[in-house]
């Protein structure tokens, strides 16, 4: 390990979940759950229509442009963190992420551990509030996580839900470390976002919708992402996933719509 955090073998600081950062006192952390884009480990319900090679590309593209949005965000309240696996993946990110990004190795076995680990690592390096961000979900607006940002520097505890249209959500946001927000839940169901606003209700914790977004994880909603930003209505989102939009354009270019797009 090279002075100030840095590991030798990547371009963004490793926080260390042991150590307070006093540097984040009253920042909000913007961390999006990752993995490295490793061939046949990630987007694996995207093959076919895409490839192995192709789904781990897309899983980067989703990746640099959650970033992206995440780091013009950021501003003076929110810092952007990389929350990923495996570890030892560092040096992965270093074409990927902006700069001043950082990263903090995930923890835990199943899905809702992981959130509730990488929330407790997160406070206790010292941030004032803590969002959990999707890397599916590349078509979210930097002005959506900035929203979630503000609505944690209020004054008052609340829980910050970016609801997805499939029961799930894309953001969650805490101003305090609410394990129970994680325990009991049904992952990778229609029933999540339900069931952490009733947790939220049982804890007497104030709930603040963002807009409704969309996780692109199968076929469906592969075309509708292709929809969105290659359809005939896709200037409106002219400045959203740019490099989303390139890979499939580039697809589409190559070998035709249907391949990945059908009619």
């Amino acid at each position: 390990m090279q002075p100030n955090g840095i590991a030798a073998k990547s371009l963004h600081r490793v926080l260390d979940r042991k150590t307070l950062d006093p540097s984040v006192n009253a920042v909000c952390a913007l961390a999006v759950m990752t993995k490295a884009s490793r061939p046949g480990y990630v987007k694996t319900r995207l093959v076919p229509p895409l490839t192995p090679d192709e789904a781990a590309q897309l899983n980067t593209c989703f990746l640099r442009d959650t970033a992206a949005a995440i780091a013009q965000a950021a501003g003076n309240l929110a810092r952007g963190i990389s929350v990923y696996t495996p570890s030892g993946a560092e040096g992965a990110y270093i074409d990927i992420l902006p700069r001043d990004f950082q990263l903090l190795p995930q923890r835990g076995d199943q899905f809702g551990e992981r959130l509730a680990l990488a929330t407790d690592d997160l406070f206790r390096i010292g941030f004032e509030s803590v969002c959990l961000i999707d890397s599916d979900s590349p078509t979210v607006p930097s002005a959506i996580y900035a929203q979630a940002a503000r609505l944690l520097s209020i004054q008052g505890d609340r829980l910050v839900l970016g609801p997805s249209d499939d029961g799930g959500y894309y953001l969650i946001g805490l101003k305090q470390n609410h394990r129970q927000l994680f325990e009991g839940i049904d992952w990778s169901t229609d029933r999540v976002l339900e069931q952490t606003v009733q947790r939220a209700a049982e804890l007497k914790l104030p709930v603040e919708l963002l807009p409704t977004g969309y996780d692109v994880d199968d076929r469906a909603t592969l075309k509708r992402l292709c929809q969105e930003l290659l359809g005939e209505e896709a200037t409106s989102t002219s400045d959203i996933a740019p490099e989303t939009r390139r890979f499939l354009r580039e697809i589409v270019g190559r070998e035709g719509r249907d391949r990945i797009w059908p009619a």
